[in-house]
Parts: structure tokens; C-alpha cells; sequence
């Protein structure tokens, strides 16, 4: 999980955790950092060949991660019931070395039956044969980053597929049996104009897929788009294009059979719902694997080296590539619960958010009435659009 590292204490050299660790079922994150190319509004811990350096190799790299693997299973047990492979690019790596990658989390701890397996996917990095050895190797879904169907907003994005290739991609994925589909969209970008965003959303629909993520552009610190907004070559976002494009979403989308279950979250059953994910919103247990990948489980949680090269150094010299750890108290548990569960569609009980706040929010009509009165905290269409402002009333 990409973003700022907080302070934390060393991990040891073993990897061991402060207590023996007994979840009842795991996550899996493996971070693959490579990329083709940078994209524009990019922050992720990810790497083009010319920025690697030495010492990282995406040749070794399944080799890398399943040492990693290996290295965890001294540590815990647990059935797996999600995978969830991102990046970067984790399709730059070949359908084998995923589905070696695979193999080895399956002997480690044991795939759970019906486990969840997903890989992001630039739109361009995969074919109807190579998607067709994904699904061989045993992935059963599929997050491809579309973005937009307008060519001008993929360009200032600096995407590198064509503006149809990302639902060609999602229909070869159905044709290889995959059994979900999302696809990413990106809205208020600068020069995106309402009819760019209906087209977006008129392409995702008729690709058939089940699942869609629709997230607002943030502009980060230190990437090109940030850059050409200082310079004055692009807007800044606007928050009232941004509250207008979230709208035309749940439109769309609801008008279409889609459901929203999490803010930036929309399916068309509970089932295509993404269960990995879940475990981040909820607070479960999962395990991340690769530079700069986050893990949690039994409220500790942890994050490695963020370069390939020290990640792959550490490994090759046995030593755990955890670079630091926080044990979270029961406070830090409800903050994190509050901001993340209130983002679901069940939202949270009222037991866990302040009293005051709460009917504050409730009479701005920022949450729903009827879920109010059977003791939960759950966000109406507005205060979807206010969630931040909504758990900062939640929070005394």
C-alpha cells in the first residue's frame, strides 16, 4: 500500500512479530514495482528500467518475492483466502513467474477454497493470450487501469494505451473466464469535460465488466502534473467538478445494475464485490510482500524497504526486508475504523462515533435517517460527497 511511511520501530532481523500471531485467515498483497513508463499523476513506489539502479532485476524478481514467502511461513499460519496483486505493473512479469509467485503462497499456507485472485493490469500489458495463461495460472480476477476513454485526458494523465483498448481488454478478460472484471476510471482531471467522463462511463458500461472504481485525481507532491500546475500549464482540480462527475457516476452506474458498496466502489452483486480490498476497510489481516508493501495482522502493523535493490539485498542476505513496525492501541484501532468503515456501505455503529457529532451529521442530511434509528452510521449520496468532513464530525 503506497503513501507516507510513518515512524515505527525496527523490525527485527528475523522478521518475528512482538506475539505469535494466530489470525483465521490471511490476505496477500505482492507489490510488483515495475513500470513501463511514469505515469504523469503517479506517486506509487514504482520504477521504470532506467530508475532501478542496480541490483534489482525484474527477471529475479519471482524468485525475490518467493524468498520473502518462504521467509514468512517460519513466522505464521493461515489460510489465504484473497490475493491481491498491484503495482506498478505486475503484468510486465510473465503469466509463469505470477503464477509461480502463486504457487508459492499456496505452499507456504494454502490457498483457501473459492480464494479470491486478483491482478491489476495496465490495459496495454496484456493480450487475449496472455490473459488466457493468467486465468491458467489461477487468477479469477482482473483490475484494469482505463482511467478514461477520451484520448486528450489520457494524454495529459500521459496513459499509454489507446482510449479503447482498456474495454477490448476487459472483454478478451471475460473471453479468458475470468470470473470478474473492474475497471479504474480517474475523473476531474484538468480539460476533462462532462461529455469526456459520460463517454468514460458509456464505454465501462458496455464492456460488460461487474465491477467498477471511480476515484477523484489527487495531485501529489513531486509528479509531473504537480509540476505543470505550479508552472500554470494546467487548472488545479476543482472540488464542485469533482462532486459533479461523482454524481454522474452513481447515476450511470446505478441506472446500469451497479450498486455502490464502498465510496469509490461500485458492483453489480455481492459476489463481484472485491473481498481483498474489504480486508483494508474492516481492518483484517493480510500480509504484503515486495518494496515498500505494508502488512497488518493482529493490530501490528509493518512496511518494508521501499527500493528493489535494498529489498532484494536484504533477502539475498537472509535477513527480513521489514524496515519498521507500530503496534496499534485501541485508539488508533477506532480512528482507523471510523475513517474507513464509514466509507462502506454498512457504514459503522453509532457506538463507535461521537454522539454529537453524529447528530450533526444526521441533521445536515449527511446520514441516512432510517440507519440512524437502528443504531449505524451510514452515508447518504451527500455524504458521500463530504466523507471526509463526515468522519471528522464522527471523531470527538
Amino acid at each position: 500500500m503506497p503513501g507516507a511511511l510513518p515512524d515505527g520501530e525496527p523490525v527485527p532481523s528475523d522478521g518475528s512479530l512482538p506475539f505469535e500471531p494466530r489470525p483465521s485467515s490471511l490476505g496477500v498483497y505482492v507489490h510488483v514495482p515495475f513500470c513501463a513508463s511514469r505515469c504523469g499523476y503517479c506517486d506509487f513506489n514504482t520504477y521504470t528500467a532506467t530508475e532501478l539502479g542496480g541490483g534489482a532485476s525484474r527477471d529475479a524478481y519471482a524468485d525475490t518475492v518467493l524468498s520473502e514467502i518462504r521467509f514468512a511461513g517460519r513466522i505464521m499460519a493461515a489460510p489465504v483466502e484473497t490475493v491481491f496483486v498491484g503495482g506498478g505493473t505486475p503484468t510486465l512479469l510473465s503469466p509463469a513467474d505470477l503464477g509461480r509467485i502463486l504457487e508459492g503462497i499456496d505452499r507456504t499456507w494454502g490457498l483457501a477454497a473459492g480464494a479470491e485472485i486478483t491482478t491489476e493490469a495496465n490495459p496495454e500489458s496484456v493480450t487475449a493470450s496472455s490473459l488466457r495463461e493468467l486465468r491458467a495460472v489461477g487468477f479469477n480476477r482482473i483490475s484494469l487501469g482505463m482511467q478514461s476513454a477520451s484520448p486528450g485526458v489520457l494524454a495529459i494523465l500521459e496513459r499509454g494505451h489507446t482510449a479503447g483498448r482498456a474495454p477490448r481488454a476487459a472483454a478478451e478478460a471475460r473471453e479468458a473466464g475470468f470470473e470478474h472484471v473492474n475497471l479504474d476510471l480517474i475523473y476531474g482531471t484538468p480539460g476533462e469535460t462532462a461529455e469526456d467522463f459520460a463517454t468514460s462511463l458509456d464505454a465501462v458500461i458496455a464492456a460488460g465488466v461487474d465491477h467498477v472504481s471511480a476515484y477523484s485525481l489527487i495531485v501529489e507532491d513531486g509528479t509531473r502534473i504537480a509540476a505543470r500546475m505550479r508552472r500554470g500549464e494546467l487548472a488545479y482540480p476543482s472540488d464542485d467538478v469533482a462532486a459533479d462527475r461523482y454524481l454522474a457516476a452513481e447515476q450511470a452506474l446505478g441506472a446500469a445494475g451497479f450498486e455502490w458498496y464502498e465510496v469509490s466502489n461500485w458492483a453489480t452483486s455481492e459476489d463481484a464485490r472485491c473481498r481483498h480490498n474489504r480486508l483494508y476497510w474492516t481492518g483484517g489481516d493480510w500480509w504484503g510482500f515486495g518494496p515498500g508493501a505494508h502488512s497488518h495482522v493482529g493490530g501490528v502493523r509493518w512496511w518494508n524497504v521501499k527500493h528493489p535493490s535494498a529489498y532484494a539485498k536484504r533477502l539475498a542476505e537472509g535477513v527480513s526486508p521489514g524496515l519498521a513496525r507500530e503496534i496499534l492501541n485501541d485508539e488508533d484501532r477506532r480512528v482507523e475504523d471510523v475513517m474507513l468503515r464509514l466509507r462502506l456501505r454498512e457504514g459503522l455503529p453509532l457506538t463507535a462515533a461521537d454522539p454529537l457529532g453524529a447528530e450533526k451529521a444526521l441533521a445536515n442530511g449527511l446520514l441516512e435517517a432510517a440507519e440512524f434509528e437502528r443504531g449505524r452510521a451510514v452515508l447518504t449520496l451527500q455524504g458521500r460527497l463530504l466523507a471526509d468532513a463526515v468522519v471528522r464530525d464522527l471523531l470527538p
